[in-house]
């Protein structure tokens, strides 16, 4: 370093004309600070020298403090001052970001500074005893200077500050930016980082005009030279008072940190801020991040037990890792709510590894990296892949050759396959097909499908659709029953899904924040809930369980859910949790029935019966099945059906598939007047049927 610097300073003294190399020179950090450290050393020992001239003056008089000696005094005082200063690091300090504890030090640092000074001065010069009270003169000289130093430091603030207004103002005017007058609502603390953020030396088109405290505090009229007016309580009175002023701000900026202002108070400033129509910009507080503290109530880590109304479940780990365990695993529909669980339980499983195939970019791209990141020394193989195109799905099957798949993949929002019910068909029925399909054959060892409860007795197209894939996956695993090499097909039915894209607990969460009204269908509508995690578990260890068992084919697996729960009654769960008194704070709105939704949700269809099962929290649905050569073929005449468009019997075809187990027809006579083997030769019965 001391061998650059030198360099630095050679080419300072040849090169003087040369403006490119005196840039070059400049540029050099050290030689900058040297430079600002060496102006700052010589005004603070003129500031000390000259408090000291003044006041002997003012003491002495001015011809007989004007003497050389007295004026040396004065000189090694300051001196022996600001180098101890400069020894001390306080020059290393900047000053434009100056606090009060800054303050503080640099006094203290003063005093001692100079007090070594005169210290010197007391000891070595003649002169001292004739200075009139050498103490009073000693702490006036360091009050003098210490103010000297402090308005010096102030001065040059006010006009880099003024500086900055000036080119803020025209940058502003210049970019027709219209300036936004805002509220700042919160804690003293977190209000004056926000005004820092906002101060000059930053580039801003927003005015805060005033400052609301969480509550309403006397004893503090001025922030940062912003008036304080008030509580939160008084939001409304403040911004009439200022729309009379012509100042009504179009900005409420928040402390969002959950603790100096609650979730509840945030609920109804929401809603009078949007009566008077003025945005509401929520603001962390950087502290609580920096030590991550958590608030008193944290709504996104409420227990879920409090919301389910029962204790979570638990599974045997041990039954799927036997299972999982070295094998290929791929997941369809990876990078939705219920995939991308169950690739993250299943990659704790150990296995070879995980075939991960959605066709939407993006979520195939989070759950990649996340994987990744969980689990780096895992095989991880993403594929864009849609479900619909079987030649798609061949080719990912063939490339990869998977012992175990679970399907995932589904249009599940049941007012989106109402409206658009041939591609809930087209993904549902044509694409579980597909899978299923492929799964036999490629000989993988097993598939799990997953299905819901809306499946059972299905009113709307989405469960009607769910159904069919039910039926078509029961039938082709009643086909392995005398083939031990056939693959299994196995179905999980479960309820609602806590948190999952879409799902009711987002909106009402949504809404709360917003201070929106709860919007629920009906007052009496009823939904089975589980958690995310509990559901993939459940999955995980009835299909395993199954495999190791090898239980009775073409039964239906029903997760126990325990009882269904009101969704009114969730929802003032929600609120509570909240900090918000339902019907009081927040109003409940009902907005009647969807298209295709159920008031009541049912776990068995009218042509199952239920079978207790072997497997703890599971039920077992046994109905009667469709003959695969007939399920086949009417999969088939839907295919065409969307093909061309035909909606109208494409919708009757899906039904009546749903209704045919429960009719009165002998689908036994039927399935052996086909003249397709009932049983056995399972990979011939499905190439037959294509």
């Amino acid at each position: 370093m001391i061998q650059s610097l030198a360099q630095k300073i050679d080419l300072f003294i040849h090169h003087r004309g040369n403006q490119r190399d005196l840039n070059s020179l400049w540029r050099f950090p050290y030689w900058k600070r040297v430079v600002r450290t060496g102006g700052v050393w010589t005004l603070d020992t003129l500031a000390i020298f000259a408090s000291f001239a003044l006041l002997l003056g003012l003491t002495r008089g001015w011809a007989e403090s004007a003497t050389l000696l007295m004026l040396t005094d004065g000189a090694l005082i300051a001196g022996i001052a600001s180098t101890f200063f400069l020894l001390t690091g306080m020059y290393k300090r900047s000053w434009r970001f100056v606090s009060f504890a800054d303050s503080i030090s640099m006094l203290i640092t003063s005093f001692i500074g100079m007090g070594i000074g005169w210290a010197v001065v007391a000891y070595f010069s003649p002169l001292s005893k004739y200075l009139f009270n050498f103490v009073t003169f000693a702490l006036l000289h360091y009050s003098l200077a210490s103010m000297a130093m402090q308005l010096m430091r102030a001065g040059r603030r006010a006009v880099r500050s003024y500086r900055r207004r000036r080119q803020n103002a025209a940058s502003v005017y210049s970019n027709d930016n219209v300036a936004k007058t805002a509220l700042l609502i919160g804690d003293p603390e977190w209000a004056l980082s926000v005004l820092d953020m906002f101060g000059p030396r930053n580039s801003s088109a927003i005015n805060v005009i005033g400052l609301l405290l969480p509550s309403d505090d006397r004893t503090i009229s001025q922030l940062g030279g912003i008036p304080v007016l008030g509580g939160l309580d008084s939001f409304n009175q403040t911004v009439s008072f200022l729309a009379e002023q012509d100042q009504k701000p179009n900005l409420a900026i928040v402390c969002d940190d959950g603790i100096s202002i609650s979730v509840r108070d945030l609920s109804t400033l929401n809603k009078s801020a949007k009566s008077h129509n003025i945005d509401v910009l929520k603001l962390s507080d950087p502290a609580s991040q920096l030590l991550n503290r958590q608030p008193m109530r944290d709504p996104n880590h409420f227990p879920l037990s409090e919301l389910l109304g029962r204790s979570e479940r638990t599974i045997e780990r041990s039954i799927i890792q036997r299972q999982v365990a070295q094998q290929c695993v791929l997941v369809t529909g990876a990078g939705g709510t219920i995939g991308g669980e169950l690739v993250m339980q299943l990659a704790t499983y150990g296995p070879s590894r995980i075939v991960l195939l959605d066709h939407a970019e993006f979520q195939l791209y989070n759950i990649e990296m996340r994987l990744r990141e969980a689990h780096p020394d895992l095989e991880i193989f993403p594929e864009l892949c849609n479900i619909r195109d079987e030649d798609e799905v061949r080719r990912v099957f063939a490339k990869h050759l998977p012992s175990v798949v679970y399907h995932a993949a589904a249009l599940k929002h049941v007012p989106m396959v109402e409206a658009n019910p041939l591609g809930g068909i087209h993904t549902n029925i044509i694409g579980t097909r597909n899978i299923a399909n492929a799964v036999t054959e490629y000989s993988v060892r097993a598939m799990v499908q997953v299905s819901t409860d809306k499946a059972v007795n299905p009113v709307g197209m989405m469960g009607a659709t769910k159904r069919v894939g039910e039926l078509y996956c029961q039938s082709l695993d009643l086909c392995g029953v005398d083939d031990t090499s056939a693959p299994r097909f196995m179905t999980v039915r479960f309820g609602n899904v806590l948190g999952s894209s879409g799902s009711i607990v987002p909106l009402f969460k949504r809404q709360l924040l917003e201070g929106r009204p709860l919007t629920v269908t009906h007052p009496d509508i009823e939904r089975f809930f589980m958690t995310v995690g509990e559901a993939v578990q459940l999955i995980l260890e009835s299909s395993a369980r199954s495999l190791e068992d090898n239980s009775n084919r073409g039964n239906i697996f029903v997760l126990d859910m325990g009882d269904p729960v009101k969704i009114v009654d969730l929802a003032k769960r929600m609120a509570k949790m909240h900090g918000l008194e339902p019907d009081v704070d927040v109003p409940i709105q009902f907005v009647g029935l969807r298209p295709g939704e159920k008031l009541y949700e049912e776990l068995f269809d009218s042509c199952e019966r239920r079978v207790d099962s072997q497997i703890p929290n599971l039920f077992e649905a046994c109905s009667r099945p469709i003959p695969l050569p007939l399920i086949g073929r009417a999969i088939d005449e839907l295919d065409l059906a969307v093909k061309q468009g035909k909606q109208e019997e494409a919708c009757r075809l899906t039904h009546s598939l749903v209704k045919l187990p429960s009719s009165d027809i002998d689908l036994s006579t039927m399935f052996l007047n086909n003249s397709l083997p009932k049983r056995g030769h399972h990979l011939q019965l499905v190439q037959g049927l294509q």
